[in-house]
């Protein structure tokens, strides 16, 4: 065990330690403010980063410090993320761990731990299509196991033979609560099969038992090109953080643990690696005088002060510039618009990568997707098991590793099952830590289709509220055709709604070939001088018909974009009819409308000879009978408010 790998390991694994001792000093001298230790399981860190080359993708958690020092991430870095200062991987505005760094191919954690197991599979696929013979690797705790993350992530990398090595890091507590409490079966290696994978189950804390082991499934997810389950038992000697102690610990349970912690098994059996009790001591305090010597740089360094402009800037990737090559046009349905530019987009990028339920031989529910299987294959276009979380989160860690992805989700209601990777995750990631993420999620909503409460809802308001996420609306075949594709063009995560009650009833002549159209600006849909209606979606269709049988001469404003808005557009029709109307199809409360109301209200106040009239659907679910349907909805309120409004 002489070989120089063998002494990089002992190396990286005692700089692992030095950090820890260290930072529970700095700790108490408030240079930092938290501290999650990995005190007594670096052995299982360091052991699984060396098992990898270091090109090949790591999903880290809290208790992982030992894969960033054995990716050799610079210290001072390191510690300034720690302490919260700009030369860190978030700026100061996230903290730990919860960042990563496309450098050193690692992609950190958000604190709903299990949400980046879906992301190695995203990772994986993109491996798996490059034909890069990698594997991905991503740890979870044994607490973090019992949330469906865990077990839709394990189902989707086995159904769809990713190689991704799983490691449920089996320390024996979720902070507090006992594994006992968790979960009743007594290994790992009962899960694995259940989903069709190997399982493997060792003591991580023994360096060479682990390094031995986590090499073999290693080389199994490689050559096998398939998932494996790793159970790396050790023991969390330190709480959960500093500050929740362990006090709800057994007696003596930390004492007993500690003979059997990596470094006392290290002193135990040094003959293996060929070193002495000596060259430990030295070399431990070799590190902590490093350690040292780099935190101390980093807390020189100024603190933060808050910059709005740069923090505003940082929400998203810089747009790319776009040029059409559309050439004749041909009359197509509102659907048909969106299956030609899913066409278009899967030959202009070949890293694009479609992902749904029923979308590859069904075609999609709505047929969105038709025919793409056969002119694209499935490993581009891929059916999905009934995994909203893990597919987002598929979707999230393809793009992260140089991909393309839209998933479709087939009604946009049952995106709640996949909220948290969409608003913890996917919205935030270029703010936290700057990486772009190309991922559009497409969402068939809306009412109007006597398809009652749980697949008619409008669900666009609850991300229009959520930073980082743009939320495109379209009303027409050609501008979703040409917003679909400036979507796909976008190196941001788009939220792109579909009315389901326009797929089929509208069409018009749209331009084939590369057609786009800018994100964030509004249209005109009618000129008018008396009153104007701001609306989007379905509301457009609303007014319109309004407008041809009244008469006044209403102007409606197609909003097209929600996220980012063309406030200036809608000003600019105010300053001309002095009245308006603001007609969503949600409900009032917490709907986008309220928004666009209260900037109207506070923006252009000089401008109104009214109040702002905001017109929405009852604040009930939404029925299904279509009669009820029709009362429920907003338009059957529209004409009384624009009455109301022209005659205040």
């Amino acid at each position: 065990m002489n070989d120089a790998h063998s002494r990089q390991l002992l190396e990286d694994f005692i700089l692992t330690r030095a950090i820890e001792e260290k930072m529970l000093i700095y700790l108490r001298q408030g240079k930092i403010s938290k501290w999650f230790a990995s005190y007594g399981q670096e052995a299982l860190s360091v052991a699984a980063t060396h098992a990898l080359t270091k090109d090949e993708y790591i999903c880290t958690m809290h208790r992982n410090l030992g894969v960033f020092v054995s990716r050799e991430v610079p210290l001072k870095r390191l510690f300034a993320q720690f302490q919260g200062k700009a030369d860190g991987f978030t700026k100061g505005r996230d903290r730990s761990f919860h960042f990563g760094s496309m450098e050193h191919h690692l992609v950190g954690m958000i604190s709903h731990l299990g949400a980046q197991l879906g992301l190695a599979c995203g990772l994986a696929l993109r491996e798996k299509l490059q034909n890069s013979g990698k594997c991905v690797l991503a740890f979870t705790g044994d607490g973090a196991t019992s949330q469906g993350d865990f077990h839709e992530a394990l189902n989707v990398a086995a159904v769809w033979d990713l190689p991704v090595v799983f490691v449920v890091e089996r320390n024996y507590w979720g902070l507090s609560t006992p594994e006992h409490q968790q979960f009743v079966f007594e290994s790992f290696k009962q899960k694995g099969p259940a989903y069709g994978m190997k399982t493997m189950s060792f003591n991580a804390n023994d360096m060479l038992e682990a390094s031995t082991k986590f090499n073999k499934a290693a080389d199994y997810a490689r050559k096998k090109g398939k998932p494996i389950l790793v159970e790396a038992n050790t023991f969390r000697l330190r709480g959960h953080e500093e500050a929740s102690g362990t006090k709800y610990y057994p007696e003596g349970m930390i004492a007993e643990q500690t003979k059997k912690e990596p470094m006392a098994l290290l002193r135990a059996n040094m003959e293996p690696w060929g070193i002495t009790e000596t060259w430990i001591d030295e070399k431990l305090e070799e590190s902590k005088k490093r350690v040292d010597e780099a935190f101390h740089e980093a807390l020189a360094l100024p603190n933060l002060n808050y910059n709005r402009t740069e923090s505003l800037n940082d929400l998203f990737a810089a747009p790319i510039p776009t040029k059409n090559k559309a050439g004749s046009t041909s009359e197509l349905r509102f659907i048909d618009a969106i299956h030609q530019a899913i066409d278009v987009a899967m030959k202009k990028w070949p890293e694009l990568v479609l992902m749904g339920q029923d979308i590859a031989d069904y075609g999609g529910v709505f047929k969105a997707t038709e025919n793409m299987l056969e002119k694209y294959g499935e490993g581009r276009v891929r059916n999905t098991p009934l995994c909203e979380s893990a597919i987002v989160g598929s979707a999230m860690g393809y793009a992260i590793s140089g991909g393309k992805s839209m998933m479709e989700m087939q009604f946009a209601d049952f995106v709640s099952t996949g909220f948290n990777q969409i608003v913890n995750n996917l919205a935030k990631l270029h703010w936290r830590w700057g990486q772009s993420v190309d991922v559009v999620i497409r969402m068939p909503t809306g009412a109007g289709v006597a398809a009652g409460p749980f697949h008619s809802q409008s669900t666009e308001a609850w991300f229009t509220h959520v930073p980082g996420l743009k939320v495109v609306y379209p009303a027409f075949p050609a501008e979703a055709k040409a917003l679909l594709l400036s979507s796909f063009n976008d190196p941001n995560p788009v939220m792109f709604y579909e009315h389901k009650a326009l797929y089929r009833t509208v069409k018009e002549q749209v331009p084939t070939g590369e057609y786009f159209m800018d994100l964030g600006e509004a249209k005109v849909q009618q000129e008018g001088t008396d009153i104007t209606i701001v609306t989007y979606g379905l509301g457009v269709h609303w007014a319109l018909e309004l407008a041809e049988k009244s008469t006044y001469a209403i102007e409606v404003i197609n909003l097209r974009t929600l996220v980012p808005l063309d406030f200036e557009s809608i000003k600019k029709s105010i300053a001309k009819t002095s009245l308006v109307v603001v007609l969503q199809e949600d409900i009032a409360v917490g709907g986008y409308g309220e928004h666009i109301a209260s900037r109207i209200a506070r923006d252009c106040f000089e401008l109104l000879d009214a109040p702002v009239e905001l017109v929405s659907s009852d604040p009930t679910p939404v029925p299904f009978s279509a009669d009820l349907e029709e009362g429920f909805l907003a338009k059957s309120k529209l004409e009384e408010a624009v009455e109301k409004i022209l005659n205040y």
